[in-house]
């Protein structure tokens, strides 16, 4: 018979012995200090170079994360997806335009995201509204992306139910063989980009006893403000 994990509450009734507790996986953070001054004032600057520093250390899947999508009656989902591209006013990521996350951006045009990294002890959040980036753009990113890739963006309608594994396997050989012979794999139409204008950036860096450091920028008559927020 297999024991139970540790984190299983022992010794109670029959139908609560399934909770879980993780209250022993909680740790102190190293003592690590984020100062107003450490910050730029220009947040896309501090994004930059907070990504540099994560880079530089070798951050596992530094470019991963979270977005929050919601209905426009407010019912939210969220998943993790990988941001692609930094501009001078925006994060930009790509994805099928039928999934749910694009079906709700449509009628909800705001959206959050937040990256976390556990070797630094870092958490960046960036909230706003979003917009469809031009098929220029998804073109010249589509293009760089592998031949696989690229002949999987086809095969997988995103978030539609399939029957099995093999299904998905034969729509991608399907299109392996339609575009075989040719030099580039064509954009499809219900594939793209899409832009976060950010509002607000918010800097959080994990400290001793709980006492996290936080900032955030707010843009308020086209400048960014910035507060520090109790942890």
């Amino acid at each position: 018979m297999l024991s139970q994990p540790p984190w299983v509450v022992k010794g109670e009734e029959t139908a609560s012995k399934s909770r879980m507790n993780f209250n022993d996986l909680s740790k102190d953070y190293a003592e690590k200090n984020l100062r107003r001054r450490d910050l730029n004032v220009d947040p896309y600057l501090q994004l930059l170079q907070w990504f540099d520093e994560a880079k530089a250390v070798n951050v596992a899947e530094l470019n991963t994360m979270s977005l929050a999508t919601a209905t426009a009656t407010g019912k939210p989902s969220c998943r993790l997806v990988l941001l692609k591209q930094i501009d001078e006013r925006s994060l930009i990521f790509y994805t099928n335009y039928e999934s749910r996350k694009s079906k709700e951006l449509t009628e909800n045009p705001f959206a959050m995201i937040t990256i976390f990294w556990h070797e630094q002890v870092r958490q960046i959040c960036v909230e706003g509204t979003v917009e469809k980036i031009s098929e220029e753009e998804s073109q010249a990113y589509f293009s760089i992306r592998s031949r696989a890739s690229q002949i999987g963006a086809w095969a997988s309608r995103q978030d539609k139910a399939i029957p099995s594994r093999e299904v998905l396997e034969a729509e991608f050989t399907k299109f392996e063989k339609q575009f075989e012979g040719q030099q580039e794999v064509p954009l499809p139409s219900f594939w793209g980009g899409f832009r976060l204008i950010p509002n607000r950036f918010e800097f959080w860096q994990g400290g001793g006893n709980r006492l996290h450091d936080r900032f955030h920028y707010i843009l308020q008559n086209d400048k960014w403000v910035i507060e520090r927020l109790s942890p």
